[in-house]
């Protein structure tokens, strides 16, 4: 596969230089917050914005520059923009769905931690995020007025998986962990790291794909010491595979971490088996393993994205005969409170491929 880098008009961001657009601090402090800077960027009509405004006070909105670059402005079906662009059918064509489809909330002993599983528990670290999917499943959580998280708030979680001694894996996820001070991750990780019956630790982070700049050697040395580390991202499209994306890859691999990629179906995104076989044979070529394609949860505000359960089938079924089983994807409805991961699996087992 080869990825093509996108020329960057720098002007579109107050002449900022070469050297600013790649420092991942100017992109986070540039992000794209408000209505009137997006509308700017993007050419919306007055109207337009007019109808998100209800959009964006229920629903926080942010976007990097690096991942509104990805944007193909003239294509009104663009996959990238989809993703993160506020939409009215968030709050004006809402059929069904629950501001918590897994239950996480019932299952949180202290505050931050849920635990659905006997074995491992998941450490909501922080609710901020450098980009807000529009199709995330703790849309909940996005309130404008939630506190960061304290390192009195992270130590409770800490505390109670230290006296849970059948607890041997942590998935630290929010929010997006690499938006914590790198230090106060550190600290963390090292935390959970220290407890004797704590095996593994993972990391869920969509950072890679929205924000790359954020890979940088520092973070990767210091995410080298927490090994056993597991890192899942999240790439839906092709189209987010990009020289910077390779490179953060890459150097999470070079740390000696394995990097895992759990997509999500979503409808007028990736729900073609062409967009498919696009998006994970170009994460094979940079060593990136699919793992998981999730069903899209019933999360209030998302129902346009939500595909047919016999789509997402016919896909992966097209997939089994025409990709390497290195580039399949379990397809898997997650099931709330403590149902776990359900496989939907192909309509034939009898796929031939190589």
């Amino acid at each position: 596969m080869n990825v093509v880098k996108k020329k960057i008009d720098l002007r579109a961001w107050g002449g900022a230089t070469k050297k600013e657009w790649a420092d991942w601090r100017w992109q986070y402090q540039n992000r794209i917050r408000t209505l009137p800077k997006l509308a700017g960027l993007a050419g919306l009509p007055p109207d337009a914005v007019k109808r998100l405004n209800p959009v964006v006070g229920t629903y926080h909105f942010a976007v990097t520059p690096h991942y509104f670059s990805l944007i193909n402005l003239a294509d009104k079906n663009d996959p990238i923009s989809r993703q993160c662009f506020p939409d009215f059918r968030e709050v004006d064509d809402v059929i069904d769905g629950v501001p918590d489809p897994l239950q996480e909330s019932e299952h949180m002993p202290v505050p931050g931690l849920v635990q659905r599983y006997a074995d491992r528990c998941l450490a909501l670290a922080t609710n901020q995020c450098a980009t807000y999917c529009r199709h995330c499943n703790r849309k909940r959580l996005w309130g404008k007025s939630a506190p960061a998280r304290t390192k009195d708030d992270l130590r409770g979680m800490v505390d109670f998986v230290a006296s849970s001694p059948g607890i041997r894996e942590v998935i630290v996820s929010g929010g997006d962990p690499l938006t914590l001070d790198e230090d106060l991750l550190d600290w963390f990780l090292g935390a959970f790291r220290a407890i004797r019956h704590v095996e593994v630790l993972r990391i869920g982070s969509r950072i890679p794909v929205v924000m790359p700049m954020r890979i940088t050697k520092t973070l990767c040395r210091m995410l080298r010491k927490h090994r056993p580390l597991w890192f899942n991202t999240q790439f839906n499209h092709v189209n987010e595979i990009t020289p910077e994306s390779a490179r953060a890859c890459e150097m999470i691999l070079e740390a000696g971490i394995p990097v895992s990629n759990q997509s999500v179906l979503l409808k007028g995104v990736n729900d073609s088996y062409e967009a498919m076989r696009e998006l994970v044979c170009g994460l094979q070529c940079i060593s990136v393993r699919p793992y998981y394609l999730f069903q899209c949860d019933p999360v209030a505000g998302t129902d346009h994205f939500r595909c047919d359960l016999l789509k997402g089938m016919e896909i992966i079924e097209k997939l089994w005969r025409n990709a390497s089983g290195l580039c399949l994807p379990r397809y898997v409805i997650d099931a709330p409170g403590r149902g776990g991961k359900i496989p939907l699996q192909p309509f034939s087992l009898s796929a031939n491929r190589e």
